[in-house]
Parts: C-alpha cells; structure tokens; sequence
C-alpha cells in the first residue's frame, strides 16, 4: 500500500513538473537585464528580458520583443540551453505514458508483473533525466546572461524552470525507490531460500529409518 502511494505520488509530481518545463520552454522571461537599477532602465529604455526565443526591451510607454532567428549567430549557451529543454519537454512525454502505464490500477490484458516494473524504472530512471536536462540551461542561462548584458533579477520562465526541475527529481526518484525488487528476482529469492531451509537427507539417517 505505501508503495502504491510514494508510486501515485510521484507520478503526480512529475505531471506537474513537465507542465512547469514546458511553460518554461515555451515562455521568453528566464532572466531581466539592466546594467543600473530598474527606474533609470525604464527610462533610458534600457530594461529587458531575455529568453530562449526573444529579447525584449521594457519602458514605460514601450514593450518591444526582437526574436532571436539567427541560430548561427547565437551564442552558445542559449543554442545549447534550446536544445536541452526542448529534449527535456518531448522525453517527457513516453516518460510519463511509461509511468501511467505501470500503476497498479492499469492492467493491459494479462502482463506480468515484472513487466509493470522494468516500464516504471525505465519511466522514473527517464524523468529524472529530463529533470538534469532542464537543471543545466536554468543555471547556465542567468550565469552567462549576467555576463553579457548585467542581470537584475530572474524572470518567472526561470522559476518555472527550476520548480519544474525539482518536482521531476523528487517524483522520478520516487517513482524508481518505490518499485521495489522485480517479482522474479522476489520468487527466486524465496525458492532458493526455501530450498537452503529444506532438511537434507543423509544415508546414515535413511539406514537407521529402514531398520
């Protein structure tokens, strides 16, 4: 029962963590950028966010956004930032369909249960390799930004991020704790214990029976 919990519960943990990965993914305010403090930014329309997929410049009467579509021109933290993050949305998707499929309330046809467990380490060992996939652009991007162009503060695509990250991690490793031995490593145990426990028959003992 604790098992079919700390499994349930971390599959609904790594739900909402690929929504968060995805969001972040999606969305272009990871970091805000000035190079003195916010009011003189907005005033020399100098305050603006930077993503994976636009920089944009904030005022008080202007919001202007520039897409960033020279992939070759790119440097390389955000080429490689892109690439990680949307691995990190797409695995996700055979990653939870792999971890649903292994609940014990979902039974395809007459499986065996060792079957149901190899799927749901395979699942949880797969979203916690999304969640290293999304931890490395969101630490990298603010560093590097920060030494481009001077960083204020974190957008809330960062957090989004780093929220999402950690809710794989944590559901991911509880999805592979909770699984437990294999059904057939379990059965071979207690046949082979079963067999050690067995009293062994000498012939002296047979001789002494028979007369």
């Amino acid at each position: 029962m604790a098992s079919t919990c700390l499994q349930m519960s971390g599959f609904l943990l790594s739900c909402f963590g690929w929504i968060g990965i995805i969001i972040a993914t999606a969305t272009s305010e990871w970091v805000v950028t000035c190079r003195f403090d916010i009011t003189t930014c907005k005033k020399m329309d100098e305050l603006g966010t930077k993503g994976l997929w636009e920089d944009c410049v904030l005022s008080i009467d202007l919001y202007h956004c520039r897409s960033l579509t020279d992939i070759l021109l790119l440097p390389a933290y955000i080429q490689t930032s892109r690439a990680l993050m949307i691995s990190a949305s797409i695995l996700g998707l055979p990653a939870i369909l792999l971890v649903m499929m292994s609940l014990p309330c979902i039974n395809l046809g007459s499986e065996p249960e060792s079957i149901k467990h190899k799927r749901s380490v395979g699942g949880g060992v797969l979203i916690i390799l999304i969640a290293i996939c999304c931890i490395i652009p969101t630490v990298w991007f603010p560093i590097a930004s920060h030494r481009e162009s001077g960083l204020v503060t974190f957008g809330y695509s960062l957090y989004a991020g780093w929220i999402g990250a950690a809710l794989c991690l944590f559901g991911g490793s509880m999805i592979s704790c909770c699984s437990g031995d294999s059904p057939e490593y379990s059965e071979n145990r207690f046949y082979y214990s079963k067999q050690r426990a067995a009293p062994s028959t000498s012939p002296n003992h047979a001789k002494n029976a028979h007369v």
